[in-house]
């Protein structure tokens, strides 16, 4: 291990940041427009004073990691001479994936991690993901810095910055719930998308037992083959097509920053978020019956239908991966999942989403089962979905709208109307064997829409209420042309 004092702070400056990055889950903005070096350092010294002074030392250990992006090394550094500025004791654990940095805050029980990363968002942006201990750093916490740069009310020190590589103990981590002796050999193909998870995915795919390919390994900012993001059908089609050429068992991809997973089967069918989580929760309520899962408010019915009739505790929660974190402490969850593939394991693991040990836990239960991931697949209820829909709404009405229709619907119910209303995270209506949602985005000009039924007639009579709702909040919306799809 390395160490050398931070680089003199005369190359940066602090000064105010922009508003519009300090988002609710972490911070985002685009290079050398939103966010520049002097942003970075000023995120930096601010968030170390907080840690500081939430610790009550003068010298807080601070773990920090960067993606891939190209923008993350200058960046990294101005963040860490910002960190030291304020005397920190940074540990700098280097290039890899969002989960690595959050194990490392265990791994060295630190008082805090940062990452630098632009998770699955455009090549020109970046940004900072935070924890305080192994709690999430949000909401409130984030508008802090935004304050505390803003009013330079902020601590000067003489911190040092020390390489601590964390690859190796990470990678060492992911494979230690892997039950080797008794799994049966899959064939398994992997896509980082040149994301952050790449070198832990060939460090993987060269220790887990059965043949593994990769694709896409190489950690390039620029995301040569396609966007990492395994929400987006398109980015997983090349993932699909190599499946079926090795004749593999399934796939496996992840985003930008490694936290969320993605999935095919042998026949090249996408499972998404909720799916995996019935697999998950199955397995472990097998072991922990009773036990609490979350999912979030997108999710599908079938799968908190599902862990009630395992013998668990299903609650919805609000979407967010900060939030889900919060809220599993609070009720000791065994495992979380958001539709958008934030798993968070705390069976075995430590309770943070990370999509690498959550493809160890999926190779791993498949390993040992007696069906292919397609077999499991195909017995899932057969369920039609819309996508998620984004409808770009003024920043400033998008609370209101939902307010408004949360109203409407709450009048409905009491004239007569057979709705059952959900109101933990947006308005989320179930009529008859379906449900449509309506929800507020945290980080975008947009309102979220889902709909989800057992059959075409009941999807199309939800997709018809939304449309009515929003158009009597001045929103006119055409649903027609949303494709439904199996799920």
């Amino acid at each position: 291990m390395q160490s050398n004092t931070a680089r003199k702070t005369m190359e940066y400056i602090t000064k105010p940041i922009e508003s519009g990055i300090l988002r609710a889950y972490d911070i985002r903005g685009v290079y050398e427009d939103t966010l520049d070096e002097d942003t970075a350092f000023s995120i930096g010294k601010a968030y170390a004073t907080i840690i500081g002074e939430r610790k009550n030392t003068q010298t807080p250990k601070i773990v920090t990691a960067r993606d891939g992006r190209l923008s993350s090394p200058a960046l990294s550094e101005a963040l860490k001479a910002g960190m030291a500025s304020a005397g920190a004791e940074v540990h700098d654990a280097g290039l890899g994936p969002t989960p690595m940095l959050y194990f490392a805050v265990y791994h060295m029980n630190a008082d805090a991690g940062i990452m630098v990363t632009g998770s699955h968002n455009p090549p020109t942006h970046n940004g900072f993901k935070m924890t305080t201990g192994s709690m999430p750093f949000y909401g409130d916490d984030i508008q802090e810095i935004g304050q505390r740069a803003a009013s330079d009310n902020l601590r000067d020190g003489h911190g040092v910055i020390v390489s601590h590589p964390m690859l190796e103990a990470f990678t060492a981590r992911l494979m230690q719930d892997f039950r080797r002796e008794s799994a049966k050999p899959l064939t398994v193909v992997w896509d980082p998308g040149n994301g952050a998870a790449g070198e832990v995915v060939d460090l993987l795919a060269a220790r887990l037992p059965g043949t593994h390919y990769t694709l896409n390994t190489k950690i390039d900012g620029s995301f040569p083959a396609h966007h990492p993001d395994p929400t987006i059908p398109a980015n997983l089609q090349q993932l699909i097509d190599e499946v079926k050429r090795r004749r593999a068992d399934m796939g496996v991809a992840f985003d930008g920053d490694g936290d969320r997973l993605g999935a095919v089967d042998a026949e090249g069918n996408i499972l998404w978020g909720d799916q995996m989580m019935v697999f998950f929760s199955r397995d472990i309520l097998s072991r922990q019956p009773g036990a609490c899962i979350i999912a979030d408010v997108k999710a599908s019915q079938a799968l908190f239908d599902d862990i009630t009739a395992h013998g668990g505790r299903a609650l919805m929660w609000k979407t967010g991966h900060s939030l889900i974190k919060a809220k599993m402490i609070e009720e000791k969850a065994a495992i979380a999942g958001e539709m958008s593939g934030h798993i968070f394991f705390a069976d075995k693991y430590y309770g943070f989403d990370d999509g690498l040990y959550s493809a160890v836990r999926l190779i791993d239960l498949v390993a040992h089962s007696d069906e292919t991931l397609a077999q499991m697949r195909a017995k899932l209820p057969a369920l039609l979905n819309t996508p998620e829909i984004r409808i770009d709404v003024l920043a400033e009405r998008k609370f209101d709208i939902v307010e408004e229709i949360r109203t409407r619907v709450k009048q409905d119910i009491a004239s007569g109307k057979p709705y059952e209303l959900n109101e933990v995270d947006g308005v989320r209506v179930k009529y008859g064997n379906g449900w449509w949602l309506a929800r507020a985005s945290n980080t975008q000009a947009a309102l979220i829409v889902r709909c989800e039924a057992q059959d075409t007639e009941t999807l199309e009579a939800l997709k018809e209420m939304v449309e009515a709702q929003l158009g009597a909040s001045g929103i006119p919306t055409d649903l027609d042309h949303v494709e439904s799809s199996g799920h």
